[in-house]
């Protein structure tokens, strides 16, 4: 109620028991929903649902249409006989054991049903018998009423055996707490997250920084298309040379149409990433194999950027991603299509370490929150962990997503699991547990979302425990609350914007506005 989204999902008894299968936005905000029984439906233009919105001033009817070629034939598929309108039993018959069924019907135009039933009328003379003065009618009928729905007709005589029945047919607490079907509802929802209500808005327009021109949308998908820290964002721009522009988040708003001052890397983007220790420090890997380091001025650019601060050399071929440990000053890792993950000493400007074991593409690579290990998911739909200072080799290995378009990982619940963002072998999109102990015994929980083309990445907020997951091309970003016991994912309130984002960054926690309970 008071939301304008329509989301339709699949039930299905295996895994993924809950499939999303569309949303529609309404132009008004929702009061109430009703369905329109199935017989109602305008079966031969193929609607298979329609629902009633009641907004403020009007009620909508919002049809679910599946498209097929010919709308001259009934689809027997789509609409099987569905229950009809004659009662099965009576009352009486009920009460004495009978359980037939209600008798199904054909939903097709020329074979539909014409009988039809009638209730008797209720005359008012019945309820008065039982009545003992006046001045309690209401009560006494209100008794009789409750009574005809629990107690067997023969309690019915007086209204305090009906009363007797009442207690002994639902047990002591009140009758609708404890009824089997509120029972079975709680377990079937089973817990629910204490962030489901958590909201996600576009601050406004004054906070925007706008007019970006020539942005380069086709960085890798192990790239998270731009990089931000509490102080700046860097945007790869599409000009040759791969250049690179750094705004000041402290400046919003709209960016002068000439020419702005950029760092010239020389070289396509692949991915970059602000040192977490130093907020002038940006690192670029490039499609040349080299990794730079580039040092913005105090204040930000004010002149193009040629010559970097270091250039890291020892990858044969591309890189993928790279990535600042989370403890250690002057301490990065990459990967790259030489299957290698290379750690490198900035301060040194040298490698120090080269782990081996990918025999494939590397989607995503990630230091636990402790740095002490590091986990990668590939393309031989491997996950791998590697505690860098013991070995080169790693430690453990366990099977990851079936799909070979893209992964991505993260650690979670103070890095004692990691979750998996991947696709399985039919392209849905799903998200993964693992115990990082125990690799090898594969998926804690797996949880299916939806089929689109890009790869979710994913991003964890350690104070709430809450991930949020959206891809490149989206417009709806997904929340969850990763808990280390079952049901280990629980649903929160997603956010959708107005246009498909192109990337997507979080900002470290100190930029929350705590007062107004902002987490992230």
């Amino acid at each position: 109620q008071g939301e304008n989204l329509l989301y339709c999902f699949e039930a299905a008894p295996t895994q993924p028991a809950l499939t999303q299968v569309t949303q529609c936005r309404t132009e008004g905000s929702t009061r109430g929903l009703a369905a329109v029984p199935r017989l109602a439906l305008d079966v031969m233009a193929c609607e298979v649902l329609r629902v009633l919105q009641l907004t403020d001033t009007a009620l909508v009817p919002v049809p679910f249409l599946v498209p097929r070629k010919s709308i001259q034939d009934f689809h027997e598929d789509l609409f099987p006989d569905c229950a009809g309108m004659l009662p099965a039993t009576s009352a009486q018959a009920w009460w004495a054991g009978d359980s037939q069924q209600v008798r199904r019907v054909s939903l097709h135009p020329a074979r539909r049903p014409t009988e039809t039933f009638t209730s008797p009328v209720i005359t008012g003379t019945q309820l008065q018998a039982a009545d003992t003065g006046p001045a309690s009618t209401d009560t006494n009928a209100d008794a009789d009423r409750s009574g005809s729905g629990y107690s067997s007709p023969s309690s019915l005589a007086s209204p305090s055996s009906a009363a007797t029945s009442l207690s002994a047919s639902t047990g002591p607490s009140s009758g609708f707490a404890s009824s089997p079907s509120q029972k079975s509802l709680q377990s079937i929802l089973g817990p629910s997250s204490r962030f489901r209500h958590a909201q996600g808005r576009v601050l406004h327009r004054d906070t925007h920084l706008t007019n970006l021109r020539g942005l380069s949308l086709t960085t890798p998908g192990e790239c998270d298309g731009f990089c931000a820290n509490h102080q700046r964002v860097a945007l790869p721009l599409l000009s040759a040379g791969g250049q690179i522009a750094v705004l000041e988040l402290s400046k919003p708003g709209r960016l002068p149409d000439v020419a702005m001052p950029t760092i010239q890397n020389g070289t396509a983007v692949a991915d970059l990433s602000w040192d977490p220790f130093d907020p002038r420090r940006l690192a670029v890997a490039g499609e040349d194999a080299k990794i730079r380091l580039w040092r913005i001025p105090e204040g930000g650019l004010r002149e193009t950027l040629q010559e970097p601060e270091a250039v890291l050399r020892g990858h044969t071929e591309k890189i993928y991603s790279i990535c600042f440990h989370p403890v250690a000053s002057d301490l990065l890792v990459s990967s790259s299509y030489d299957m290698t993950v290379r750690i490198w000493e900035l301060s040194a400007s040298r490698e120090a370490l080269c782990l081996r074991g990918h025999t494939d593409q590397i989607f995503s690579l990630a230091w636990s929150p402790d740095g002490k290990k590091l986990a990668t998911v590939s393309k031989d739909t491997r996950l791998r962990l590697y505690e860098p200072r013991r070995s080169p080799q790693p430690q453990q290995e366990g099977p990851g997503p079936e799909g070979g378009r893209g992964a991505r990982l993260v650690w979670v619940c103070g890095g004692d699991y990691l979750l998996v963002s991947g696709f399985d072998s039919r392209s849905e999109r799903r998200i993964l547990l693992y115990r990082a102990q125990a690799l090898p015994e594969g998926p804690l929980s797996v949880v299916g979302l939806d089929v689109a083309p890009s790869t979710l990445l994913p991003f964890y907020d350690e104070d709430t425990s809450v991930v949020f997951l959206t891809g490149k091309g989206d417009t709806r970003v997904f929340l969850y609350e990763v808990t280390p016991e079952p049901p280990y994912f629980l649903e929160c309130n997603s956010f959708t914007s107005n246009e498909p984002h192109k990337g997507f960054i979080f900002l470290p926690k100190t930029a929350c506005e705590v007062r107004e309970v902002e987490f992230a």
